[in-house]
């Protein structure tokens, strides 16, 4: 979901929305990662770390830069270094 000033990437169970990452665009060539949230039931399954790589395709699609302020996106930008293109 993204409507030009904010948006996300989720992932649902049936039509539970079950984990969220949301970010803010900050001006047109950048996003913001700003709060990532797993409910306990999909906990260790990889679901965060499925959200960041959604918005590492994202940007690359879209030619734009990421600046992950969410602790979570930051620790799986730091374990990446293959996505220092999108930094």
């Amino acid at each position: 979901m993204d409507n030009e000033s904010k948006g996300s990437f989720y992932v649902n169970v049936g039509t539970v929305k079950k984990a969220e990452m949301t970010y803010s665009w900050a001006g047109k060539d950048r996003i913001i990662i700003d709060h990532t949230e797993v409910d306990d039931s999909l906990r260790g399954q990889g679901k965060g770390q499925d959200m960041v790589f959604a918005a590492v395709k994202f940007a690359r699609s879209k030619n734009i830069s990421i600046i992950p302020l969410c602790p979570f996106a930051k620790s799986v930008f730091n374990k990446h270094p293959e996505f220092k293109d999108v930094l």
